[in-house]
């Protein structure tokens, strides 16, 4: 086969690529053109993602290609879930897209509730209770502005939005929207029944895509800026985790994985959306993956609060890379102190150790004062928080997990990856690290028509990629009796 060229947009929470991926029919390989910040901006006490900033660093990556001589085929871009932009009918932002961890969503889930039950919208939505989910935030729009929807017109999700200012094309893709709480996880289509109890227009919500779409080329003045290319946009597994899961180098049909970023996404992959009491009682979640695949998953804090400790200690004058943390952690005595990753504390910007030390006292444990006391007690609360996941999806499926498949930036962590093979007691496979790219690529070649379909396409990155194993290694007593304190914690 001709030498197939692609370039993938991965935009995270803090930081955004460019990722060129060639593909010789055997091996996928990829080299990073442009790195850029991702900083949210706080204006009038409301946090916004800076989306025009965003789209300008798009640009550039493209440009690079047609500089560097690329000559990719296509482009596809990947983002978190639930935010959005509101979009009058001239097609223009009614303003920047609001951050998820903005405060306007406190106590929206009490609000939501009186007029829709929340067993309702697990029923059909199958979505972990969570403040963020687009629904909510659509509610706290009206709150806001009771107008609001009378100048909306349409409501595109980041990756939307994005592909829209480079094509001109309108499109909501499957896997983001999925993370939304407005489509029914069974008949993968939009859930009006929910939406109208709320007030949220049903002129909002465009035409449903599934992964593969070929969206179109870029527009004239798109081009003007960055220069020729033939590129076209395809709606890859737009929300991030879809195409991370997509990037798990396995064969097998029952598999547990870990996204692990600022966000710890860990699940299994189903044909079909498992709601009932117990999964909702344990809060997991039924989102789109790719073919019609539901991710059924647990949204974890994750590194999150590794990184928001490091933000604060370098507030305070310290620049401790990641290296040293975990060396300083690596010294600390074992299972001193343990969090729940989850509680509320933890979910909103400032200073982590100290609401860290915070938790302890409240809980009667000893406060961890050092940087490695912090980082040790991050790292083991996590792994304890995935034995416990480990667990919950054994009970529901009925059976037990052999390996977990750790993908994305978090298998940089050896200790922590450690850690989650001997609190798990099985095996961990680490990689690939860039997953999520990976993922974009891969449906992009999907598209293409030079992979068949996502088993070839999990094979081509098990070829392609160098995968870690660990094993169990420490004793497990000592594991059963941190779970057993952890447990007491949840």
């Amino acid at each position: 086969m001709k030498e197939l060229k692609m370039l993938a947009i991965d935009l995270g929470a803090s930081s955004g690529r460019g990722i060129v991926g060639t593909f010789d029919g055997e091996k996928l390989t990829l080299r990073e053109n442009h790195r850029f910040s991702n900083d949210p901006v706080i204006v009038n006490g409301r946090m916004h993602w800076d989306i025009l900033r965003i789209f300008h660093e798009i640009k550039q990556s493209i440009t690079k290609t047609v500089i560097e001589g690329d000559n990719v085929s296509s482009i596809g871009i990947d983002t978190w879930g639930v935010d959005y932009a509101l979009l009058d009918k001239n097609g223009r932002m009614l303003s920047n897209p609001v951050h998820y961890r903005d405060t306007r969503t406190d106590g929206i889930t009490d609000h939501v509730a009186k007029k829709l039950p929340l067993s309702d919208l697990y029923a059909t939505a199958g979505l972990q209770c969570i403040n963020f989910n687009t629904i909510f935030q659509l509610a706290a729009d009206l709150i806001d502005d009771p107008n609001v929807f009378e100048r909306a017109d349409r409501m595109l999700n980041i990756p939307d939005l994005l592909n829209y200012f480079l094509t001109g094309k309108m499109a909501n893709e499957y896997t983001v929207l999925s993370t939304a709480a407005i489509l029914d996880a069974a008949k993968r289509d939009y859930a009006f029944e929910l939406t109208d109890k709320l007030g949220i227009p049903r002129k909002l919500f465009g035409e449903i895509v599934q992964p593969g779409n070929r969206l179109g080329k870029l527009l004239p003045q798109v081009l003007g800026e960055t220069g020729k290319t033939d590129a076209e946009v395809i709606n890859v597994a737009a929300h991030d985790t879809a195409s991370a899961v997509l990037a798990v180098p396995t064969q097998e049909d029952d598999f547990i994985f870990i996204s692990s970023g600022t966000w710890s996404l860990m699940g299994t992959e189903l044909k079909q959306p498992l709601i009932n009491a117990r999964s909702e009682a344990l809060n997991f979640a039924n989102e789109g993956g790719v073919n019609g695949t539901i991710r059924f998953l647990k949204n974890i804090m994750g590194l999150w609060l590794i990184q928001e400790s490091r933000r604060q200690w370098r507030r305070e004058g310290n620049e401790y890379s990641f290296a040293q943390m975990e060396a300083w952690a690596k010294e600390c005595k074992p299972f001193r102190s343990l969090i729940n990753p989850d509680d509320a504390s933890f979910a909103t910007p400032g200073n982590m150790p100290e609401r860290i030390r915070e938790y302890c006292r409240r809980t009667g444990q000893p406060v961890p004062e050092t940087v490695g006391e912090v980082v040790r007690c991050i790292y083991e609360s996590l792994a304890l928080k995935y034995r416990l996941t480990v667990e919950s999806i054994n009970d529901l499926m009925g059976r037990q997990a052999k390996v977990i498949h750790v993908v994305g930036g978090g298998t940089k962590d050896k200790f922590l990856s450690q850690m989650t093979a001997d609190a798990c007691g099985i095996p961990v496979s680490a990689g690939p690290e860039e997953a999520t790219a990976v993922g974009n690529l891969m449906m992009q070649a999907i598209a293409a028509g030079e992979v068949a379909d996502v088993k070839q396409a999990r094979q081509i990155i098990a070829a392609s990629f160098e995968l870690k194993s660990y094993e169990p290694t420490q004793d497990r007593a000592m594991w059963d009796e941190a779970y057993g304190r952890f447990c007491a914690l949840n």
